[in-house]
This record gives C-alpha cells, structure tokens and sequence, in this order.
C-alpha cells in the first residue's frame, strides 16, 4: 500500500478487533510494510511468500545486539562464585539487549554472562539504558546467568566500568536495528541438571539427588521478522547452576582445583552452538531459572569438575533442545497459532523482606509481552519457588520466571528447608517467612500486568487516578534509585 493512501482509507478498513487505543498502533500496521518491516515480502498485495519465508503482520518491534564482555587482562584475575584464580579464556563472556516496542511501551530485557545483577551495575546500566534508547527505567529487565567463572563487579572497577560502557553500546545498536516481529514459542528438555539436596535423619546434606525435585524443561523464545527461517532474536529459559568448572576434588582429575580459565560455563556453550546452527545470523541470549538448588550432575567428593567433555555434553543438550524447539515453531501449524498483536506491561515493586539480622531490601519485577509474562527475582531461588509460581498463574500466561535479576540478595530458599537446614537455607540472609512475601508481591506484580483484574482496566475516574498516581510512583522511585 502506498504510504500517502493509508491515512485516507484507515478509518474505513481498520478491524474493530485490534481494539487499538491509539491512532500510532495502526498507522503502523498500515503502513510500516511500505517500508519493509512490518508484512513480508512487501512486493505487491497479492504477493505470495516464499518458502522459507512467511508474513508477519503485528505491532511489536524489536531490536536486538550482543558484545564481548570479557576483561581485556584476565591474567591474575579470581573468578567468583567458586573463587579461584585464571589465567586465560576458554571461551568469551557475553551480554545480550533486547529492546521491544508496541507502539506505545518500550521495554529491554539485558542479559550478561556474569554470576549475578549486582544493585549498583543495574541502577547505573538501567540510566544509561534510558539515556541512549529512551526505553524508561523501570521497564528494564537486568538478568545473570548466574556464570561461577567470571570476574566479580566490585573487585574489577576497570572492568565493572567498562561493563556499563559496553551495555550501554549493545542498547543503542539495538534500537538503531527495530523491526516488525512476531514471536514463537517453544519447550524441551536437558537431561544434565539434578537436585543437590537430599534429606537424611532429618537434615539436608549435600548429594546429587535425582529424586530430589528438578525443572528440566527448557522454554524457548524465537522473535521473527519473516524474511527466513532464521529467528532475529532468540531466548532460551533453563534451570541449572552453570557451575561446570568449578568444585575440584582430589578424586577428579586434571582439574582438582577449578578449571583455571575464564569461561561463560554452559549457558556460554549453547548460545554458540545454537548460533553456529543457523550460521550465526541470530543472536542468542539466555534467562536463568529458579536454580538454588539445581546443579549440573557431575559426580564426585560431593561434585567434581567438568571437562571438555562434560561442558560440550551440556551445551550440545541444552543447544540441541533449543534447535528443536525453534525449528518445530515454524512449521504452518505453529504459524498460525502466533499473534498479530503483542502488549507490553511492565510493573515492578520494592518490598524489604524479613531478613536474619536486618530487613533485606528486594526488587520483584513483572514484564508481559503478550501473553509471555516475566517474572523476576533478585537473587536465587530454589526451583520450587518456579512451580508455584505457574501453579498461581495458571492459564492466565506463559510464565518465564526469572532469577538472578535486578539485584543480588544471595539464596532465597523456601520456608520449608530451614527445617532441614542445607547450605541454601544456612547461606540465606532471609528468614523463612520471606517466602510468603515474596509469592505475594510477584502475584501482585502479575495482576498489574495481565490487566485481567478489574481495577487493572476499569474506566472509573478513582481507579484511572489511581493507576496514575502510581504509575508516576514507579517512574519516581526509579529515577531516586539512580
């Protein structure tokens, strides 16, 4: 259609459906094909697809760009999570940014090969975030991998410095490369993880338990503009300690003290493989779950250290079960089961939890994008806290719950395991009854977003006043906090 005709025929053909509150939202679908982005191929209105290639017709734009994070001087360097000194790289570190627009919310979501969101690095990256993309604040999401075989924040300055340059870098390459995108979604599983607690005469010990309970599955996200079979964008959601390198024991070598090498552990391993798979003209970016309590399965004196074997198994697994999930959501079935229209909800909240010595103060963030809701918490949660969590939502969404983001608490175990005690519970700075606490506000937070509750979308002036007013409470706190 040519851009100068849409703005005369609009009022005439635009489908009630869409229930489009703003004129922005459908001027884009309209028009934004005319130059390229939003139905493709753009040539001619009869114009069939070819094979490999598919229409895509929605408002949601997205943008996406990864960078090397790795310390330029590595030599000397102690990795944390297991602390030990390296002295060379396996493999590089790396961050991924994901801008997405609507049409009229933006929201990012940073991804970072580094054993956690440390509260300083994510007030100063969110500010420069917001600064280079106009993408608010609050609305970005800043998630670990919870990697055991990076550099620490606090004890790297240069490179911390660096750290927020480069995110900063990624955000703008991303908004400078928006496009129209639907998204695709997918689950499999990995075989390698296993609980590492097992309880015996009334108290948890450490041990590989494969009764214990465990998340295997792997949850798959594929952003598509339509133009091939290859994905713009991917994330992939799994649930596991990326602690490969690391717990070295006199039984397992050649190496009893921790592999001696930078490395971006399993997480690293199956964002290559999945890029190499397709040529490497995607970007690959991955979410943690719910892992305090999930490891990889390497046994030994209680674990020992991988190999090359043992880290290409894993990401081969986890790479493999995402290759499998991306491929099967563009067949023509899963075509048609995607969306045209996808909005973003973002909500977040600050509660200070009951903590051993003193209250422990935590951010929890909701984030829906379509009907993919994120939750979020800013430490590390056992895996059981994931299967309650969807247990709650039910079918309201497709949750996606995410640890290890915007901030760093340490372990967060359930009420249940201080019975017991075990290293989560004892390492804890939380008290058991920060669990309820916790559930409760991520509830509320899903309320916010999923607008499925009356006072998310009624139209009377008290309850529109109130979602204002907190609204600007939100935008308030986020701009104190930097």
């Amino acid at each position: 259609m040519p851009p100068f005709i849409a703005p005369f025929i609009a009022p005439f053909i635009a489908p009630r459906s869409l229930a489009l509150p703003r004129w922005s939202r459908l001027w884009r679908l309209l028009c934004v094909g005319a130059a390229g982005n939003a139905f493709y191929p753009a040539a001619g209105a009869a114009a069939e697809p070819k094979d490999g290639q598919f229409p895509v017709e929605s408002n949601l734009r997205a943008g996406i760009a990864k960078v090397d994070i790795t310390p330029a001087e590595v030599s000397g360097i102690t990795v944390v999570g297991h602390r030990r000194p390296v002295n060379g790289v396996r493999d590089p570190l790396r961050a991924g940014v994901l801008i997405l627009d609507d049409g009229e919310t933006k929201a990012a979501i940073v991804t970072m090969d580094t054993i956690g969101a440390w509260e300083e690095m994510v007030q100063l990256a969110r500010a420069r975030i917001e600064k280079v993309t106009g993408v608010l604040a609050a609305n970005i999401m800043i998630a670990a991998a919870h990697n055991h075989s990076g550099p620490g924040y606090a004890e790297n300055p240069v490179w911390a410095a660096e750290l927020i340059d480069k995110l900063a870098a990624a955000a703008k390459e991303a908004a400078g490369n928006m496009r129209a995108v639907t998204i695709g979604y997918g689950e499999d599983r990995i075989g390698f993880g296993i609980n590492r607690r097992k309880v015996i005469d009334g108290r948890a010990v450490v041990r590989l338990n494969p009764d214990g309970p465990n998340d295997p599955r792997v949850k798959v996200l594929r952003f598509d503009d339509g133009r091939s079979l290859t994905p713009m964008a991917v994330m992939m959601h799994a649930v596991c300690h990326p602690c490969f390198f690391t717990w070295g024991d006199k039984g397992s070598p050649p190496y009893p003290q921790g592999y001696p090498k930078m490395s971006a552990d399993f997480p690293g391993e199956a964002q290559s493989f999945v890029e190499m798979t397709y040529g490497q003209k995607t970007a690959v970016m991955f979410l943690q779950g719910c892992a305090g309590d999930i490891r990889p399965n390497l046994p030994g004196y209680p674990y020992r250290c991988a190999d090359e074997a043992d880290i290409q198994w894993a990401g081969r697994d986890l790479g493999s079960a995402v290759t499998r999930a991306l491929a099967l959501s563009v067949t023509r079935e899963n075509l048609k089961q995607r969306g045209s229209f996808y909005q973003i909800r973002t909500a977040s909240g600050i509660v200070d939890l009951p903590g051993k010595e003193t209250p422990v103060r935590a951010e929890m963030q909701a984030l829906k994008v379509g009907p993919y809701l994120f939750l979020t918490m800013p430490g590390e949660p056992m895996v059981e806290y994931g299967f309650k969590l969807e247990e709650a939502i039910a079918d309201r969404a497709i949750p996606i719950i995410v640890g290890y983001a915007n901030g760093n608490i340490g372990y967060i175990a359930t009420a249940a395991a201080y019975a017991v005690g075990g290293y989560e519970p004892n390492s804890s700075k939380l008290t058991p009854e920060a669990e309820a606490i916790i559930l409760k506000e991520l509830g509320r937070l899903a309320d916010v977003v999923m607008g499925d509750v009356f006072a998310s979308f009624s139209k009377h002036p008290k309850d529109i006043q109130k979602r204002e007013e907190l609204e600007k409470a939100r935008a308030a706190a986020s701009k104190t906090a930097r």
